[in-house]
């Protein structure tokens, strides 16, 4: 058995993985690469012959997991693609968002007749519709026979709606051996998801490690830290807080937050709008599966309604109704995406806004070196936007309290679920290498044995 690590080595994003035995070929994920300059280039050109792979694994829906799904179909791979429902669900929202964001990089020129330029899109419509129609649906903690000498079982992670960790039995030659990918580990107590469920034990561990080395903020809730900054922008002052929000996850888990404030009546009633026709679809499938939201939502929902829908919240539709909020002239909170401010209908609320002193905008997720949003968090006085310099005068702040990855004591406790003596190897992924380094010095310290493979590098198992 050989693992070869493709993607998401030493960087975050890509993440890819090819598992070869007796003749088998498998891969765990097929995610777009951001971080090697142009990506549309980078991403269309596959290590190995995709006709070769006999099935994928997809640990979740997130685009740097799933996103060029469609350009390995494209390029020949036949087989089935294995997730859980609320992944196959969700990976169709984003497949078919990013194949809008491709055609939107290719401007429109116009001489007699319309052309378009910039990169060729990596994948269209059709080929998100030839991938939807590949996957095939496992639930939580059921063994899945994938053929004679191999079994999968998905075990929920949190981190998203349908997010799993894969764990393998793969018997070669009369003898069992098991390796388990942990996907993107998820936090305890987070809005609407259930908590991470341990592995069993493994003998090969390939783990994300986003935040080794480092921590989340502690001492304040996300409730108490979006209450302080509602009641500075919108009661204290006429203005308006403005969030950027990823469309899938982090914006239910905050529309869930939010309705539990307003519910106890925790401030006094506020508008709020969220805008993207992304989350919306989104927000139909958390309800679709709401049989895999945590608890407390569940609960949530049995005493007081839908988690999603409360008094003074709207959701816009169209175009129309998103640009009729600049014309809503009380206080009000704006949830849109994207998250880092790279598109979408949020650069429109900025625009109107960020030359506004009364507008708060408060980042909660990651936003990546070069974006808009990694832009106004290290205060920088003027920005593009629409061709046009704009002076910032609207006040910038960030939590990380909606983070939807574990951080270095999460890893940590995922590793330590399994046995010093039985635990082989763990392998290292989906992390930059400082924090690859600080988490593999906190493993080794405790007898683990490491690696921190390189893009293609080939373990014998």
């Amino acid at each position: 058995m050989k693992l070869s690590v493709w993607g998401a080595a030493q960087q975050v994003t890509g993440s890819m993985s090819l598992l070869q035995t007796e003749g088998y070929n498998i891969l765990i994920d097929c995610g777009l690469d951001y971080e090697k300059g142009t990506y549309l280039d980078e991403n269309q050109h596959f290590p190995f012959a995709p006709s070769n792979i006999d099935v994928v694994i997809l640990t979740h829906a997130h685009i740097d997991h799933s996103g060029n799904l469609p350009t390995l179909i494209r390029m020949g791979f036949e087989g089935q693609i294995l997730c859980t429902p609320p992944t196959a669900d969700l990976s169709e929202l984003l497949l078919l968002d990013s194949v809008n964001i491709f055609l939107s990089k290719q401007k429109k020129k116009s001489h007699g007749r319309k052309k378009r330029s910039g990169p060729a899109p990596l994948y269209l419509q059709k080929h998100v519709m030839e991938t939807v129609d590949r996957f095939v649906t496992i639930g939580f903690n059921k063994t899945f026979q994938i053929n004679g000498h191999i079994a999968l079982t998905f075990v929920p992670v949190g981190h998203l709606l349908g997010a799993a960790a894969v764990v393998l039995s793969i018997t070669e030659h009369g003898t069992t051996k098991t390796i388990a990918f942990t996907g993107d580990i998820g936090r305890k107590n987070y809005p609407v998801l259930p908590d991470p469920m341990p592995l069993p034990p493994v003998d090969y561990l390939v783990c994300e490690s986003t935040y080794g080395g480092r921590l989340h903020s502690t001492g304040t809730t996300i409730e108490q830290k979006l209450i302080e900054t509602i009641t500075e922008t919108c009661i204290k002052n006429p203005g308006r807080l403005i969030i950027p929000a990823f469309s899938i996850g982090r914006t239910q888990s905050l529309v869930f937050t939010l309705n539990q404030i307003f519910s106890k009546g925790l401030l006094p009633p506020v508008q709020i709008f969220v805008d993207s026709p992304l989350a919306n679809y989104a927000t139909d499938v958390y309800r679709k599966h709401h049989e895999l939201v945590s608890n407390e939502a569940k609960t949530f929902y049995q005493l007081k309604g839908d988690e999603f829908e409360f008094e003074n919240l709207t959701y816009t539709h169209d175009q129309k109704e998103s640009k009729s909020i600049s014309n809503y002239l009380e206080p009000c909170i704006i949830i849109s995406s994207a998250g880092m401010l790279e598109g979408g209908r949020i650069q429109d609320h900025l625009y109107y806004n960020i030359q506004n002193y009364y507008c708060t905008i408060l980042f909660i997720g990651f936003c990546a070196k070069g974006t808009l949003g990694d832009r106004l968090l290290r205060g920088d006085p003027i920005v593009r936007l629409r061709n046009r310099d704009l002076m910032v005068y609207a006040t910038i702040k960030q939590t990380d309290l909606l983070s939807g990855h574990g951080d270095h004591n999460d890893l940590m406790e995922t590793v330590r679920q399994q046995p010093v003596q039985q635990l082989k190897k763990v392998f290292l992924v989906h992390g930059e290498t400082k924090s690859m380094l600080a988490f593999a010095d906190a493993l080794q310290q405790e007898g683990y044995q490491v690696a921190i493979p390189e893009r293609g590098e080939t373990f014998e198992l």
